[in-house]
């Protein structure tokens, strides 16, 4: 079994700074991807910044020059520092890692989600 466990979220003005955090624990042998998502009121969930294993990063259009995505390989952990905040990124983030376990078997777990809010 695996376990995300985020951090970071909170109340911020716009324009502010926030960084999450999402630590992975339990029988991981290897974590191939992370990703980040978030699921606004009345909205699907949507990957807004990703990272492979080889450090390559995606971003989705809305938060590319705001947002970045980093790996802590040695904590098995990932996190999103977020600049220029806007009200429009408010919002539950949720973490999510792909990988292998130390019994060789596929993983994909998500974290509990931590809310985010911008105040305009």
């Amino acid at each position: 079994q695996v376990h995300l466990a985020e951090s970071g979220g909170g109340l911020v003005q716009a324009g502010g700074s926030l960084r999450l955090s999402c630590a992975a624990s339990g029988s991981i042998f290897s974590i191939n991807a992370m990703g980040w998502y978030r699921q606004a009121p009345g909205k699907q969930r949507e990957l807004i910044a990703a990272i492979t294993s080889d450090g390559s990063t995606n971003y989705e259009d809305s938060v590319k020059g705001r947002f970045t995505i980093s790996r802590d390989d040695a904590k098995n952990t990932t996190y999103l520092r977020m600049n220029n905040l806007k009200p429009e990124d408010t919002a539950v983030y949720f973490c999510m890692a792909l990988g292998l376990t130390n019994g060789g078997t596929d993983f994909g777990f998500w974290g509990q989600g931590t809310q985010v809010t911008v105040s305009s």
